[in-house]
């Protein structure tokens, strides 16, 4: 039945710079109109939807806005890097420092965040080949020297 996600959405104060922002993101436009955007995720798979107006003041809560990318381990270990050179800061999550991705417990997930301009909440995420045993929280580098 279900096969997969295919469209989010999000609330934007102003279109033209969040258009620009996702487009840095790397994500294709598929069509604009007057106060909506849709970008291809995978294209003719799933799409973003920016929606501009004053619901982008909604105070960010997790289940309203936020939406994690799927990447690839090689590029979650790049995703840092990659989001810096574009302007764009990643931001402290689960108490650990920016400095690369996070892998949490009972999870076997490597991710990294950062906002939009509307702070709106965005994740890289990649699935790992194995789930870490211990309860605190590391960083993918130390994942990777328990477990690779």
């Amino acid at each position: 039945m279900i096969k997969g996600l295919y469209e989010a959405h999000l609330p934007v104060s102003n279109l033209k710079q969040s258009i620009e922002f996702y487009q840095k993101l790397g994500l294709k436009l598929y069509k604009k109109y007057d106060k909506v955007a849709f970008f291809w995720i995978e294209e003719g798979k799933s799409w973003i939807g920016l929606w501009e107006g004053p619901e982008s003041k909604i105070p960010y809560h997790v289940s309203l806005r936020h939406i994690a990318f799927y990447v690839d381990l090689e590029d979650i270990k790049k995703a840092k890097t990659w989001l810096k050179e574009r302007g764009i800061e990643v931001k402290e999550e689960f108490g650990k420092e920016p400095k690369e991705p996070v892998v949490v417990p009972n999870q076997a997930h490597a991710m990294i965040y950062f906002d939009d301009p509307d702070g709106n909440s965005l994740e890289f995420i990649t699935r790992l080949p194995k789930e870490i045993e211990q309860a605190e929280k590391i960083y993918l580098s130390e994942w990777e020297k328990l477990y690779l």
